[in-house]
């Protein structure tokens, strides 16, 4: 039997930088936290943005804090078509050669040359739970999900380590696919 770890289904979302924020947002401005995600020190903030494409725009979209060096787009495949952007399926800060797109606040626009990215799907664990599920940091594993719509990921990248904890993170393509929902259990295979 492998290790079991919960779902956290990832829909569309952004993470700005405090430059790009202030843009967006006014001078000075700091997220406001929502709630509280599963991962240590990461919320949803209160504010949203418009993201803009060449077919079409997503309105509303949630940022997610804290600010970050860079400021990073989080799409599924389906929004990027409608988009009508080709984005790449990287890890989560590589954002070299991304995809180009437009981001409308109350206050400004952001043009990012690159930033849009689907996520590679990825488990967070604790240094103590990776241990346990016989995983390191950075490994590639596969995952079992199992019920009606039963499936095998392959290619899940685990993060271990300081500010991690237990959550198989997959988009809203990769969960509906699966018949997946918030926490649900699936199986580290390795």
């Amino acid at each position: 039997m492998g290790y079991k770890v919960p779902v956290g289904v990832s829909n569309k979302h952004l993470h700005l930088s405090q430059a790009d924020l202030e843009v967006l947002f006014g001078a000075g401005h700091q997220l406001t936290v929502k709630n509280m995600l599963k991962q240590p020190g990461q919320y949803a903030a209160e504010e949203k943005v418009d993201i803009v494409g060449p077919k079409t725009t997503l309105k509303g979209i949630r940022v997610l804090g804290p600010v970050r060096k860079q400021t990073q787009v989080e799409l599924a495949l389906t929004d990027a078509r409608q988009l009508g952007v080709a984005v790449p399926v990287r890890e989560s800060g590589k954002l070299e050669g991304s995809a180009s797109v437009k981001l409308v606040g109350p206050c400004g626009e952001v043009e990012l040359a690159e930033g849009a990215i689907a996520a590679l799907r990825h488990i967070h664990l604790t240094a103590d739970q990776a241990k346990e599920a016989g995983v390191v940091d950075k490994q590639m594993v596969s995952v079992k999900v199992l019920g009606e719509r039963g499936l095998v990921f392959d290619n899940v990248l685990i993060r271990s380590g300081e500010g991690h904890t237990a959550e198989f993170h997959v988009d809203t393509d990769e969960a509906n696919a699966a018949g997946l929902g918030n926490n649900a259990e699936v199986e580290i295979l390795l």
